[in-house]
């Protein structure tokens, strides 16, 4: 008897997880890719000597990827290596503060408690929080479908939800960190976990605070062959496990047949060519499957319509020198951060003080630069694409950006850039298909954010299932693939 047939479209880090889950399943798999290479916002630049990851450079719950290998009956360091860091991240301040951010908390809550208004014991009271918060949502949001009844029929969804009000769902995350924090550039720091998604801190619930649970009790770490790796690694898993990958292969239309109150999926439409299917999985945005792959099927207009997430404006250096004085995840604060969101968020634009993010694998992997070189991935937080004056932005904000660096910094980066690239709203929507650049789907500036994300299923479509950042349980590499395995249980349903 023949396998049964699942179609994957996107070759995102989302697509190649629920790709080796189906075959894991028993199913004779497909993936169809626009692009020629997999990875979507997980991919790589390499320019002269140098090479980037091109997307994200942070890289927590590495269990999520283990799992995958070990689901395949697979020995995870047979494919894929990684480490520990001993530092999460550098922070530099206007005027003169500079902390480290140790993955040992205590070091960590004593460095704050030394060189701040706020104390070791405040820290710690934050991080119990964010911990709290996890216990409560993780498996209600997280690693369980919210649309489906029988998500709330566990004993421990009934615990989470009677534990509802431990999540701080009802005031900002600025507030509750205001609240936590005398000085308000510890504040600021934790306020940052709020663009880890997207979102504004001023704007999106206080839920948020989950996210530093994440580095400092599970960890930070990178893959000793950089974040690209991950996507190689599962690549690799998955054709040996008989997955077939088509490049070049942009997806015209998901074909479904009507079935009286509910239609049931007959395959896709690529190059003119029919290619049938029993299951049928979308790792593109949901918003261009909706307009652009399922033709003349009635749209969920008020979920499409939704605020979207930030996107990135990303100037890809290579950088002649070394600078001892930065880690490989460095933040340059900006002096004002609510102008910043404001600038972003309701005047769609960039403000001129805009936090930096520098990222420098060179200073772990010693390939990805020359000697006496580095690799500088330099981002900053901006509007979804709307059709601002894009060019003038980068030009003007570049200028920012490296006034900002030298300022701080005290060094002329100017002088000492080899190569450049640049990644804008504009070019992540052409090469991720990520509607208006937005990183993340839509953005959290809502309590209700996580329940208006489009469920990781079809209920008109027998067979058509979604996952990826712009659904359910969200951006970011750990919640894109657990939207590939929360489509595995409802499978197995």
């Amino acid at each position: 008897m023949p396998k049964p047939k699942a179609i994957i479209i996107g070759a995102g880090i989302a697509g190649i997880a629920a790709a080796i889950r189906m075959s894991v399943k028993g199913y004779q798999v497909e993936v169809f890719e626009a692009n020629d290479a997999p990875g979507g916002k997980l991919a790589e630049i390499n320019l002269q000597d140098f090479r980037f990851d091109a997307g994200p450079s942070l890289f927590t719950m590495p269990q999520y990827v283990d799992e995958l290998f070990k689901l395949a009956g697979k020995n995870p360091q047979d494919y894929f290596e990684y480490e520990k860091l001993d530092e999460v991240c550098r922070y530099f301040y206007e005027d003169g503060l500079q902390l480290i951010a140790h993955a040992d908390l205590d070091k960590f809550a004593n460095e704050i408690d030394q060189k701040t208004r706020s104390s070791a014991k405040e820290i710690h009271h934050f991080i119990k929080k964010s911990q709290t918060i996890y216990e409560v949502t993780n498996q209600v949001f997280l690693q369980r479908s919210l649309h489906k009844i029988k998500s709330y029929l566990h004993w421990d969804t009934l615990k989470s939800v009677f534990r509802f009000g431990k999540i701080d769902a009802f005031r900002t995350q600025a507030k509750a960190n205001q609240h936590f924090f005398k000085d308000k550039r510890i504040a600021q720091l934790f306020n940052r976990y709020a663009t880890y998604n997207g979102s504004n801190p001023y704007q999106a619930p206080a839920t948020l605070n989950v996210i530093p649970h994440f580095e400092y009790h599970f960890g930070a770490y990178l893959p000793k062959k950089g974040m690209f790796s991950i996507t190689t690694s599962l690549l690799k898993l998955a054709q040996d496990l008989g997955v077939k990958f088509h490049f070049n292969a942009k997806v015209e239309e998901i074909i479904y047949q009507a079935e009286g109150k509910t239609s049931e999926v007959t395959g896709i439409k690529c190059k003119n060519q029919l290619y049938k299917a029993e299951v049928i999985i979308s790792n593109l945005d949901i918003w261009f499957t909706y307009r652009n792959l399922l033709k003349n099927l009635k749209a969920p207009e008020k979920l499409l319509a939704q605020q979207r997430s930030s996107s990135a404006l990303i100037f890809y250096w290579g950088v002649k020198g070394t600078y001892p004085q930065l880690g490989l995840h460095n933040i340059l604060f900006a002096k004002d951060y609510k102008a910043e969101f404001d600038g972003i968020w309701k005047d769609k634009t960039i403000d001129q003080d805009p936090t930096i993010y520098i990222n420098i694998t060179s200073k772990h992997i010693k390939r990805d630069a020359p000697a006496d070189s580095e690799n500088w991935f330099v981002m900053i937080n901006v509007p979804a694409n709307e059709d601002q004056n894009w060019d003038e932005l980068i030009s003007l904000t570049r200028q920012n950006i490296l006034k900002k660096i030298s300022g701080i910094l005290k060094i002329d980066l100017t002088k000492n850039i080899i190569c450049e690239q640049i990644l804008d709203p504009r070019s992540i929507e052409t090469k991720t298909g990520s509607f208006q650049g937005s990183l993340y789907g839509n953005s959290s500036n809502s309590q209700f954010a996580a329940f208006l994300r489009h469920p990781n299923f079809s209920s008109k479509i027998k067979g058509l299932y979604f996952c990826g950042g712009s659904v359910h349980p969200g951006g970011g590499i750990p919640l894109a693939l657990l939207s590939a395995k929360i489509i595995d249980q409802n499978l197995s349903n």
